[in-house]
C-alpha cells in the first residue's frame, strides 16, 4: 500500500489526511450486512425486490428526548 504525497482540503477549508492508494490486487470487496425480519443478512444474498426495498430505505436519528 502506497500513500499519497498531497493533501485534500474538505469544504470548510480544514486539511484532510492523505488517503492511501491501493493497486487492484490489494482491494477487496465490502459485504454489508442488514437486520432483516430479526435475521442478520448479507445484502448480496437478497433477491431483486428485497435490494430494492433495501435501497428505498429511509434512516434517520431520534433526538434525545428531555427529561
Amino acid at each position: 500500500m502506497t500513500h499519497t504525497n498531497f493533501t485534500t482540503v474538505d469544504s470548510n477549508g480544514t486539511p484532510d489526511a492523505p488517503h492511501p492508494v491501493l493497486a487492484e490486487h490489494e482491494r477487496q470487496r465490502c459485504e454489508v450486512w442488514t437486520r432483516v425480519m430479526g435475521y442478520h443478512r448479507p445484502v448480496s444474498s437478497f433477491n431483486a425486490g428485497k435490494k430494492g426495498e433495501f435501497h428505498e430505505r429511509r434512516y434517520f436519528v431520534e433526538p434525545p428526548q428531555r427529561g
